[in-house]
């Protein structure tokens, strides 16, 4: 090595597995400062030993009775953004450090006049949901069979009139665990919302092509003033658990998200 040469001189090295330090550091492109774009993990994989495999996350069929034959291609390979931060439901604004979402309030009715205060998340009407910021499914379509959805219209006044379906927001949720060992299942538990045998949270809105839409209630049977809690601490016993403020004067709601995981990244979701 001349002298002012700053670099590194490696010694003679036994080779293993037909690899040395010098070999393996060319392969990764270190050596002599190229900056190559090479796996690091493919690199330094013993022959026999699948390294990628050990730090892959696990595949969609872990922890479901569905064969992983059954999954099509993950979404990051559909549409490159779902890798990083990416908000599917794009008609509010989401609170990170609260882990809220406050979205637009709609105000529909039964057909026999009683009110019906609802959100929309999903529709199977692409230019819909692309102008209106919901979340676009296909399959739904697949829905508008039997009473699996509520059937609707839109009147003149562009408020929806459903068919049927009613919620009863007053029980309070309460669940009792099991003996132990064995606290699964419950010896006896309480929905806090329970929907009659007519509903369903999705509406066929027959007046506008037919389109199927994600339409939860939440609140149900109540006038504007009963519900109007823009600070929060609203009435459980008229509005969803999942309602943190609400505000039919601003045509708003704000849900509590519920934090999980998918393919290893972080996600919010509503339930």
């Amino acid at each position: 090595m001349e002298p002012g040469d700053t670099r590194e001189e490696y010694p003679q090295e036994e080779a293993r597995d037909g690899l040395t330090r010098r070999s393996v550091l060319a392969r990764a492109g270190v050596v002599g400062g190229a900056a190559l774009a090479v796996p690091l993990v493919g690199a330094l994989a013993r022959p026999g030993v699948a390294l990628a495999d050990e730090v892959a996350p696990a595949p969609p069929s872990i922890g479901a009775d569905v064969p992983l034959t059954y999954f099509g291609p993950s979404p990051s390979q559909v549409q490159k953004e779902l890798v990083g931060p990416l908000q599917l439901l794009r008609t509010g604004e989401i609170d990170f450090k609260e882990g809220t979402i406050t979205i637009p309030l709609y105000k529909g009715q039964l057909r026999n006049g009683t009110a019906v205060w609802y959100v929309l998340t999903d529709t199977s009407d692409k230019d819909n949901a692309d102008a209106l910021g919901l979340l676009h499914s296909a399959k739904l379509r697949y829905a508008n069979v039997g009473r699996a959805a509520r059937r609707g219209r839109i009147e003149k006044n562009t408020s929806l009139t459903f068919d049927a379906g009613a919620v009863d927001f007053r029980p309070a949720h309460a669940i009792t665990p099991g003996s132990e060992p064995n606290l699964f299942p419950p010896t006896s538990f309480q929905p806090a919302a329970v929907g009659d045998a007519h509903y369903s949270p999705l509406v066929v809105i027959e007046n506008a092509g037919g389109h199927v839409y994600n339409a939860p209630i939440v609140a149900f049977g109540a006038e504007a003033g009963q519900i109007e809690f823009p600070k929060g601490d609203p009435d459980y016993r008229r509005v969803h658990d999942k309602v943190v403020r609400i505000s039919p004067k601003e045509g708003t709601v704000t849900l509590k998200l519920i934090p999980g995981f998918s393919f290893a990244k972080p996600v919010f979701y509503l339930t």
